[in-house]
């Protein structure tokens, strides 16, 4: 359905243009690794492609040619998981980070395909792995690289290229930017905490002074360098410095589980917008200056507002205006022949919402409608299309789909404070998350609203039923809640020995882990399991009250304890990490910028490096790998998915637009890069991917069941990175759940 749009220079518009996205297919293979490739760049001509594997090696290939230029013997001694060129130096300087905790800098000039190089720089100063790196366009001196250590760090050439100094330790390098070995947290109103594991970064090319992480907790953090404190040393762990925002979808803010964590975080193209890529989620669009929206930012004290009632306007029924907004040209035909298509489309869309198998049509179809772009739609249209989405959402059930449902309805009430529907489906979408006494109050209000719909007040009845279940449910599981409890801990017990044993050899290792929610459904009994790993070397460190060095300590509690415990953490009562006594935590206010758009379809679970990304110059389109060895493409405006195709025989993890051209790079578990172009003369199907709905139903329930009662995921990486090191399997990032 065509919609319209401003415009835009033609060479950036049609350089992924919907038609060129429909016609991608693979092109070329390029075979130059043994191992998973982990890491893809362009230079800023797009004339070299740079790859990085785990087979230690860092390849340079020419777009021209498709052919392998140079094939360097890094040095590193585990597998590679970031590179890039350095920018303004023709090309002849590239960087490197591995899981060895290195960073290191070649210089292609001396390198011939026979894999000699010239190595100019090796920076040691991370204790451990290092996931990405970062660079700013124009600056051929500096580069960054973060860390799962909980620092990044600024590394310039022209002050150092070699770190650390012959006879100091690794803690005196200077180069720390941001110390974040404090900064993670589980809500937003916690103090921060433990470790933030930096697992992705990026710098903004239109504001080069922004910096966006992202770790092993729910938040992105932006950050403005000018701001930031001189660099330090990473002797002692430092108070984590303030930054400009957060970024997390507000229902994820609150959720509470160490599982959850950020895999990729990137600027768009202009800058204006960041992707975020969760673990066991979706990938989230959100704008970075959102003081035109005050909407998108809250604070934790908006969270709960978010289903609180608003008073009924004395009984009466709302008056809705009517009249349509066309920004160009108010009341033309052309605004009214739109509305005409809208509306058609809204009964389409109503009639499939009855069919089985549908819902997914139904959610594209009212999203195009609501996100039509410059043209303003009827209120009273725009209410019906949200609660239509919003109970589509809800029949769907995927995850998050019931925090979906709630955004729109609140967002039709605001059209329509007294609208029966959107009240009635927001107790469907309440009672699906568990919160019976809130769905009773919707449902209440709805038979307030309408004394005369049978069908509203036989949901009153159901949702009384449902609430006294739950309350007499609640009661029974708390009074045999220990016994379960004891039963979980013994299933775990026997990890503390053997853990202890495999670890008594490191330096020092800490642990948080919890069990992955595996559906929006509460369960009282469901339980949270926390570990914390001290070993030797560990004793100058702080830790927290009740870990003894030299031991791994288990904590199991129910999973209801984490609401307590963030209820506990918002009053004036919460405690500091600990060396921060003196800080004034509870004066602060964090603040959150919530989503604007949610691309769904892909799973995200098997690997730690998944990335999102925007394609195109003016990033009109988003991208992202998967764990059933297809890339995924959506329209960013819309959320609506415009392609699936089979990049690998196991999982994809890299996506990377050509700068210029409407070519795509992608790898994953192979040992092969795919080149993909718009090739076809006409769209092409792929013959695995005709079924979408099949295929993104598979990739929801991999992730609502991936259920991580056993080893922790930090644990499996580090038994992995001890093989890798000497080389008789893959890394954990490596390996297809």
């Amino acid at each position: 359905m065509p919609y319209p749009y401003s415009d835009q220079d033609a060479y950036s518009k049609l350089q992924m243009h919907s038609s060129l996205i429909e016609q991608l297919e693979l092109e070329k293979e390029l075979e130059g690794h043994q191992g998973c490739v982990n890491a893809l760049a362009w230079n800023s001509k797009g004339s070299l492609l740079v790859s990085g594997s785990d087979d230690t090696r860092v390849n340079i290939w020419s777009y021209a040619s498709k052919k392998l230029l140079h094939s360097i013997e890094t040095g590193h001694s585990t597998n590679i998981f970031c590179c890039k060129f350095v920018p303004e130096t023709g090309d002849e300087l590239v960087v490197s980070g591995a899981g060895d905790a290195e960073v290191r800098v070649f210089r292609l000039s001396q390198s011939s395909t026979s894999g000699s190089s010239q190595q100019t720089a090796v920076f040691r100063c991370h204790s451990r792995r290092v996931k990405k790196i970062a660079v700013e366009e124009g600056n051929p001196h500096v580069v960054w690289s973060a860390s799962e250590d909980g620092t990044l760090r600024q590394h310039d050439f022209r002050e150092s290229v070699l770190c650390p100094a012959g006879g100091s330790t690794n803690q005196e390098c200077r180069n720390v930017l941001l110390d974040l070995r404090s900064g993670a947290k589980k809500f937003l109103a916690d103090p921060p905490r433990n470790i933030l594991a930096l697992k992705s970064c990026d710098i903004s090319t239109t504001r080069p002074h922004q910096l966006l992480v992202g770790g092993s907790d729910a938040f992105a953090r932006l950050y403005d360098r000018r701001m930031l404190p001189p660099l330090s040393s990473s002797r002692k762990p430092s108070k984590p410095p303030p930054c400009v925002c957060y970024f997390c979808p507000a229902h994820l803010s609150d959720y509470g589980r160490s599982s959850l964590h950020l895999t990729h975080v990137t600027f768009s193209p202009n800058g204006e917008e960041i992707l975020l890529s969760y673990s066991g989620e979706h990938v989230y669009l959100m704008d970075v200056n959102n003081g035109q929206d005050s909407t998108a930012k809250y604070t934790a004290s908006d969270l709960p507002k978010r289903m609180i009632l608003s008073p009924v306007l004395n009984g009466t029924k709302a008056t809705i205006p009517s009249q349509p907004i066309d920004i160009v040209n108010p009341g033309s035909t052309r605004a009214l022949n739109w509305l005409k298509e809208c509306r058609e489309l809204l009964q389409d869309a109503q009639s499939a919402l009855e069919e089985d198998g549908k819902c997914l049509y139904v959610i594209e179809a009212t999203s195009e409608i609501l996100d039509a772009g410059r043209l303003e739609i009827y209120p009273a249209l725009k209410h019906d299309c949200l609660c239509t989405r919003a109970a589509a959402f809800l029949k769907r059930s995927w995850r998050n789909d019931s925090h979906m449902a709630i955004r729109d309805c609140n967002e039709a009430r605001s059209i329509n404070p007294v609208s029966v529907r959107a009240h009635i489906i927001m107790a469907d979408a309440l009672s699906q998350l568990g919160k019976h006494k809130d769905a009773l109050d919707y449902a209440m209000r709805a038979n307030f609203l309408d004394p005369t719909d049978s069908e509203v007040a036989r949901k009153v009845r159901f949702l009384r039923e449902q609430l006294i279940a739950a309350e007499d449910s609640k009661n029974n599981k708390k009074n045999d809640g220990e016994s379960k409890l004891e039963k979980r801990s013994h299933r775990v017990r026997s990890l503390s020995e053997l853990l202890f044993r495999s670890e008594a050899s490191d330096s020092s290792h800490e642990i948080r882990r919890a069990e992955r929610d595996d559906s929006d459904y509460d369960d009282d009994m469901d339980v949270e399991m926390e570990f914390e790993m001290s070993v030797s070397g560990d004793e100058e460190r702080d830790t927290e009250p009740g870990i003894r060095p030299g031991s791994l300590n288990l904590r199991v509690r129910r999973r209801g304890d984490s609401g307590r415990e963030s209820s506990q953490r918002n009053s004036d009562s919460r405690s500091p990490p600990s060396g921060m006594e003196n800080e004034d935590f509870s004066s602060q206010m964090e603040i959150a910028v919530d989503m604007r758009q949610r691309y769904v379809g892909h799973c995200n679970v098997g690997t730690d490096i998944k990335q999102a990304s925007f394609l195109g110059r003016k990033g009109d389109f988003v991208a992202s790998g998967s764990d059933d060895g297809r890339w995924f493409i959506w329209h960013k405006r819309t959320g609506r998915l415009m392609k699936v195709l089979t990049g690998d025989e196991n999982v994809v993890n890299c996506v990377q637009c050509h700068p210029f051209d409407s070519t795509i790079a992608t790898s994953g578990i192979d040992s092969s890069i795919k080149i993909w172009n718009p090739c076809a003369n006409v769209p092409i199907i792929d013959s695995e991917t005709e079924d979408l709905f099949s295929i993104m139903a598979e990739n929801q329930h991999k992730m609502r069941q991936q259920r991580d009662i056993g080893l922790p995921f930090e644990i499996l990486q580090r038994f992995s990175m001890h093989d890798a090191a000497e080389g008789t399997v893959h890394p954990f990032e490596c390996t297809p759940s």
